[in-house]
């Protein structure tokens, strides 16, 4: 399939994408069970060879635990879901991760960011698996502690799809693992800017996004106080080791109680100004919820987040707290995050360390 075939294309294509849509017909292709992953692309279309695939943490950690329970090998589950659905949409937690590849082909009709680029450049998706029609040809290689999978195969986005140049002064690992995430440190910048000075910010979860976003806000409003509990003890050391938080704890983010009562502690029993989920595991919502203020703000990243136990549990226990949902697009969220990076060598030095499995 990955032929000579790059300078045939379909006519016509959605610049949303609803041309690969095999079913249900009608929906957009996110919430579609099947995409079409077939060449030739269509003419609105960039056609990338995929090298890398970077899975959300939480779907990682679901397939992981299959794995630990006599299923499949990673791998293996990984072609299924892909061959079965034409993307990569892990069905129990119905998250992807995101790709690095290199430019194949652009679509005589395409109008998108990729517009103008030679063949062969390296770039990364800044949009979801799971609305990416992709195609395996075969997994060569899965590195489990940066949940990322090298493989062979194809991807084909429309016109509106936002996808990042890969900078060349990043190993273009590091870069897939920082723009996997970046909506998250980009979103957190934007609302720190709105605590009270001195303020208490919590991130649950101190995984790449966790640690991401304990970088913005301590670049961008060092008076806050800035804490890290993440159920890996070596997690929260290595955050607290790069100096982006003042305090951490290891505690299961899923034991509500022993997490509010660790934030009661460190702000003498007024709960956080913000809550900060970036935990990739089942049941955390109400942790965060109970450790926020009253009138304070939850804004909940993890995918592994479930809509009703935030909204229903905030009610059963009477917190007025703001809910917001994190939203992995904001505008110049890519740049920002590697300038960030940039900026702070600790955090490279951290995130390098993790992708080498240390």
């Amino acid at each position: 399939m990955l032929s000579d075939s790059a300078t045939q294309f379909r006519s016509g294509g959605d610049p949303l994408g609803l041309h690969r849509v095999r079913s249900p017909v009608g929906l957009l292709p996110q919430a579609a069970d099947v995409l079409d992953n077939s060449l030739p692309p269509y003419a609105s279309e960039v056609w990338l060879n995929v090298d890398v695939l970077n899975i959300d943490a939480a779907s990682f950690v679901q397939l992981e635990q299959v794995l630990a329970n006599g299923g499949p090998a990673i791998a293996a589950q990984i072609e299924a879901i892909v061959s079965a659905r034409g993307k990569m949409q892990n069905p129990v937690t119905g998250s992807g991760g995101m790709l690095l590849g290199r430019l194949h082909a652009l679509g005589p009709q395409y109008c998108g960011p990729l517009q103008g680029l030679p063949t062969d450049t390296v770039v990364a998706t800044l949009v979801s698996l799971t609305l990416t029609p992709l195609w395996l040809q075969c997994i060569t290689q899965v590195v489990p502690h940066a949940h990322q999978v090298h493989v062979r195969g194809h991807a084909l986005l429309p016109s509106s799809a936002p996808v990042a140049v890969v900078p060349t002064d990043y190993a273009q690992t590091l870069a897939l693992a920082i723009l996997d995430v970046c909506g998250a440190p980009a979103l957190v910048q934007r609302w720190a800017q709105h605590l009270p000075i001195g303020g208490d910010l919590v991130v649950l979860g101190a995984g790449k996004a966790g640690a991401l976003s304990l970088a913005a806000a301590r670049n961008c409003r060092p008076d806050l106080r800035l804490w890290a509990i993440d159920r890996s003890a070596l997690a929260v050391q290595q955050v607290h080791a790069a100096g982006l938080c003042d305090g951490f704890a290891a505690l299961d983010a899923a034991d509500a109680l022993a997490v509010r009562g660790q934030v009661h502690q460190w702000t003498s029993g007024r709960g956080a100004d913000a809550v900060v989920n970036m935990a990739s595991v089942a049941g955390t919502e109400m942790a965060t919820i109970l450790a926020c203020k009253s009138r304070g703000m939850c804004l909940f990243f993890g995918m592994a987040t479930a809509f009703s136990r935030v909204a229903l549990g905030a009610e059963g226990v009477g917190a007025d707290v703001d809910l917001l949902i994190g939203n992995g697009y904001a505008e110049g969220h890519a740049a920002f995050a590697l300038e960030l990076v940039r900026q702070m060598p600790a955090v490279r030095a951290l995130l390098q360390l993790r992708l080498a499995g240390s």
